[in-house]
């Protein structure tokens, strides 16, 4: 096995990460340590130029900060080609966002599996010290916040969930290389001198000793401990709830995070963005969409009031019907006009008959069924 120390050190770091994303990390760092080529340097120069751009992004009154990738305390060559994000940078954009008059609120755009312990403690530490202020501090899970990057989003004012999201595998671990026997294979027999009782303790030449194995426990324990404490105090809840409620190192979907009281509310992105007055749509798209929502809700009127038998106006049936039948401004008149058998006009027997039949068919299937909007 070639650059087993690479892979040993690597492995060896506390890691608040998800166990499958750190295996690909790893992966991609053989290969690259074994020359491979990955990505052109132009492509990489680009992924750079974007990401650069993309930091502290102003969208109206709302400034915009990334957390994505693989998380880690400083941005190194690593960082960089695993697309991931620094503490140290989004600490920077957040004072930058706080300290700009124009902004009236930061949402920390989350879509991270999680990163390394160091430097994530420091990070969420800060960003409950800052939050609570007039500029509220959003966490926006877009669409993954696993472990780490759960640990940040959970010191914000506020984590917002969105609805295909996934947030939580609140856990450490780390990971010890036992590659004597491929270095035997190869007919490598490596000898550590060293000084200091404990300097070489763990090393990859060896399996680990029981005493060796305690302490690095110890040390996960110990940042496992710190991440659930953390994660107690930014959600305003006890140690014992987040170890018993909080998954434990799973992953949930948006309900299950709303259910166990890891998240605030389930909406996109664009959804909170225009809950702080930025304009994410075109004037055309926002307008249908608030037709088509004030088209569900006439729905839900019509069909709550027939449910109930309470007397239904005649332009509550015209709105309730375009919404259950999506019926043009004229259709819906000449459905109320048919069902409530007023104003009929000169009548067209087969075509009435057979309208009012669909009219009634569909107001009787809809009394046992949910309008979704």
């Amino acid at each position: 096995m070639k650059f087993e120390h690479v892979l040993t050190a690597f492995m060896a770091e506390p890691w608040a990460i998800q166990r499958e994303k750190l295996a690909v990390l790893a992966d991609v760092l053989v290969a690259r340590a074994e020359g491979e080529k990955l990505f052109s340097t132009e492509f990489a120069a680009a992924v750079s130029d974007a990401r650069a751009k993309e930091i502290a992004e102003i969208d109206g009154n709302v400034a915009v900060i990334p957390v994505y990738g693989v998380l880690a305390n400083k941005m190194d060559a690593f960082s960089a080609m695993s697309g991931g994000t620094s503490y140290a940078g989004i600490r920077r954009s957040l004072h930058s966002a706080l300290s700009n008059e124009d902004v009236k609120a930061v949402i920390l755009d989350v879509d991270s599996p999680g990163g390394s312990v160091p430097g994530t403690e420091e990070l969420a530490t800060e960003i409950r010290r800052i939050r609570g202020g007039d500029k509220p501090i959003i966490a926006q899970v877009n669409s993954l916040a696993a472990s780490a990057a759960y640990w940040i989003a959970s010191a914000a004012d506020e984590i917002v969930v969105t609805p295909s999201g996934r947030a939580g595998s609140i856990g450490v671990y780390t990971a010890h290389d036992d590659v004597s026997a491929a270095l035997e294979k190869r007919g490598i027999k490596r000898t550590y001198i060293s000084a200091g009782k404990f300097k070489v303790e763990g090393n990859e030449t060896e399996p680990l000793g029981k005493e060796t194995l305690e302490h690095i426990q110890d040390g996960v324990n110990r940042s496992y401990s710190r991440f659930i404490s953390a994660v107690a105090e930014g959600r305003g809840t006890t140690v014992g709830k987040v170890e018993d409620g909080f998954g434990q190192g799973r992953v949930f979907y948006a309900e299950a995070l709303m259910d166990r009281g890891m998240v605030d509310r389930i909406a996109t992105m664009e959804e909170t963005l225009e809950r702080f007055g930025a304009e994410t749509q075109p004037a055309y798209v926002r307008r249908v969409k608030a037709q088509n929502q004030a088209r569900a809700e006439s729905a839900e009127v019509l069909v709550a009031k027939m449910r109930s038998g309470e007397s239904v106006t005649v332009r509550e049936f015209e709105n309730g019907i375009r919404g259950l039948m999506g019926l043009t401004g004229s259709e819906a008149e000449r459905a109320a006009r048919l069902y409530l058998k007023k104003d009929q006009g000169e009548p067209d027997v087969d075509a009435d008959a057979a309208a009012l039949a669909a009219v009634e068919r569909l107001l009787t299937e809809a009394r046992s069924f949910k309008i979704t909007r």
